[in-house]
């Protein structure tokens, strides 16, 4: 008997080796056009049934019911796999044929849902799950609610291949996105990290911040920001680049809490970053119809001011607690560093002269700039060329699609659920009902802590893509301008990497600097309060997302970026040389929302907007002395 179950899970980890390599294959395959220069046509709906269906049978091979996967998970997932198999071989058959649908058609269907569901729950937990099952559920039952709960009654087995087979259900747009753009920007993300192009990134970083005052926190935020762009997932960058930063910061000086903080909100705001912004600057654009370099033009601005305030208490920090820049003579060297690494650039290059100069798809241009960085990596390191790092750049890109894909699957449920029943409307009257009772800002706050919360241990893309279907359309009919609307749900739900009980980025980083994940979580939320504010700042003046005039714009940035010194300084935590009073703090953070908020209570062309904004520069040029931030000696290699 032990024999036979050793076998088992010897056998599963094969099948989970190959099935999560298969994904990012059939990926390429498809974004290389492969199936039709073969002579065969493939229905689109038909492709992503089979990979959803492979990522339902993954990950019962990764989250086994036991410690470890046998022959139990592969018999389930060999029924996901038949199940989905079944809507992608019969999908094209079933587009010309209507009226009611056989147990042969709707039988599958129940399997492959309930499959994909528990699948949804053992890889991203049960509150996620509990969301899409209240979705799933409703159509079946909202005919029995009363008032505006009320749904009209849709026959189960409709519902069931709603959900299964058609292109507004779960082989729908949400799907297919994750299944080509977001799939070449893992890929990317996975042969840069294969080939150590983050190394590269963190000793360019250190070579240009290392020397300043809390030179390997600043080095942090360089070589996150870089990195996190591309990778596409905040967890992933902080277990690539933090194992390397947050020891040189704890090193340095920087408290453990702290340092772990720090490298958590500037891997998160990697994806905040333009051009790339991990993909997800492509979902927008995809919802929203417009071309990709007006989500860059939008998000850029909110970019600069989060990485603004996290730099400014950064130095606070490093100030306070007496910390020095790095001796020079333990720095790599910026030409030595592009000299060796030279070469990890040109697939980035690539990348941007392919999405910008020749106008490709984001997936296809990032699937090439992929191929490139592999090739140089392998050539340019004088690695053999076997099937040991294409096989682990594979895996490592399967086991994040793996997740992905159960969640826009899920969200294509809910989709669904939201065409067959009108709750969608629901959800948009409710929220705008909030706005009209007790204003736009309160409707914000109230669907930010919903973003927040619905986001919750969820990928980037995946948390996007679910927000923006739920959340939206209320904005958008509270008059928030539809691209202030997209970027404001993707801040939050990026925020909930941040926020405790489940800030997921931070309790990572706080396992890396071995500090407690409480005091992490809540020194990520203090670092990262710019980014609960700017949100709300850019649905409320969209100049802040470069839409309006000259004026407006300039207005808009100058006293964000003033009220956000005034953040960063009400923010700052105590240690060595900040000594401030809770009245004192209360004081700065008053001043900061006035003169962040400007433009709002002056007018958004108004210079009376510029008046806070010129006090808060004769403060910080030390003209008028409050607060009681105090200097401390250095000696001659201190740099500020």
């Amino acid at each position: 008997m032990t024999a036979v179950a050793g076998t088992g899970i010897r056998a599963a980890q094969v099948v989970a080796i190959a099935l999560t390599a298969a994904i990012p294959l059939i990926g390429v395959a498809w974004l290389l056009n492969l199936p039709v220069r073969m002579g065969h046509s493939i229905v689109t709906a038909s492709y992503l049934s089979v990979m959803i269906g492979i990522a339902t049978a993954a990950a019962f091979l990764l989250y086994p019911f036991r410690s470890r996967a046998g022959w139990l998970e592969l018999v389930v997932a060999a029924v996901a796999l038949a199940a989905w198999g079944w809507g992608a071989w019969h999908h094209e058959d079933w587009l010309v044929h209507f009226g009611r649908r056989p147990p042969e058609q709707y039988g599958p269907a129940i399997v492959a849902l309930i499959l994909m569901i528990e699948g949804l729950r053992r890889a991203c937990g049960l509150s996620i799950t509990l969301v899409v099952l209240a979705f799933a559920a409703y159509p079946f039952v909202g005919h029995h609610f009363g008032g505006e709960f009320n749904a009209p009654f849709v026959r189960p087995e409709r519902v069931l291949m709603y959900f299964y087979a058609d292109t507004n259900g779960v082989p729908g747009l949400v799907l297919g996105v994750a299944s080509s753009v977001v799939l070449g920007f893992i890929l990317l993300g996975a042969a840069m990290n294969a080939v150590g192009a983050s190394r590269f990134f963190t000793d360019m970083a250190m070579a240009a911040m290392g020397p300043y005052r809390g030179g390997p926190a600043k080095v942090s935020v360089v070589s996150s920001t870089l990195f996190g762009m591309i990778s596409g997932s905040t967890v992933g960058n902080v277990m690539t680049s933090g194992v390397v930063t947050i020891p040189l910061m704890k090193r340095s000086g920087v408290r453990p809490h702290n340092a772990a903080a720090i490298e958590a909100v500037a891997s998160n705001g990697g994806q905040l970053a333009p051009p790339v912004m991990g993909a997800t600057a492509f979902l927008i654009a995809e919802f929203l119809q417009v071309p990709y370099s007006s989500i860059v033009a939008a998000a850029l601005i909110p970019a600069v001011i989060y990485y603004l305030i996290l730099f400014l208490q950064v130095d606070i920090i490093a100030r306070s607690d007496g910390l020095t820049g790095m001796a020079r003579a333990d720095l790599p060297r910026v030409g030595a560093t592009i000299v060796a690494g030279w070469f990890y650039l040109l697939p980035i290059g690539l990348l941007i002269w392919m999405l910008f100069g020749l106008g490709r798809e984001a997936g296809n241009a990032a699937l090439h700039a992929a191929g490139l960085m592999v090739v140089l990596g392998l050539l340019m390191r004088l690695r053999s060329i076997g099937i040991g790092p294409f096989l682990s750049i594979l895996t490592d890109a399967g086991r994040t699609m793996t997740t992905l894909l159960l969640i826009c699957g899920a969200a294509g449920v809910v989709i669904g659920s939201l065409n067959l029943t009108g709750v969608g409307f629901l959800l948009t009257n409710s929220l705008a009902g909030i706005g009209a009772t007790y204003g736009l800002v309160a409707m914000l706050v109230v669907t930010a802590i919903i973003a927040i919360f619905l986001g919750m241990g969820m990928p980037t893309a995946a948390v996007y893509v679910v927000l923006s279907i739920i959340l939206v359309p209320a904005l958008v009919r509270m008059g928030v301008e539809p691209m202030a609307a997209h970027l404001f749900i993707f801040y939050f739900g990026l925020l909930s990497m941040l926020t405790p009980p489940v800030a997921v980025a931070s309790y990572t980083a706080a396992a890396l600097a071995q500090s407690g994940p409480w005091a992490t979580g809540l020194a990520g939320l203090r670092l990262g309060a710019g980014a609960f504010l700017l949100p709300i700042l850019f649905a409320l003046n969209p100049a802040l997302i470069a839409q309006g005039s000259a004026l407006e714009i300039t207005l808009a940035v100058i006293t964000v970026v003033a009220g956000s010194y005034l953040l960063a300084l009400a923010l700052a935590e105590g240690g060595r040389v900040i000594t401030r009073a809770p009245i004192e703090r209360a004081l700065l953070l008053a001043a900061a929302l006035v003169t962040a908020t400007a433009t709002l209570w002056a007018g958004t062309d108004s210079l009376l907007a510029l008046l806070p904004a010129a006090g808060t520069l004769v403060f910080a040029l030390g003209l008028i002395p409050i607060g009681r931030s105090a200097r401390t000696d250095r000696g001659p290699d201190h740099r500020n």
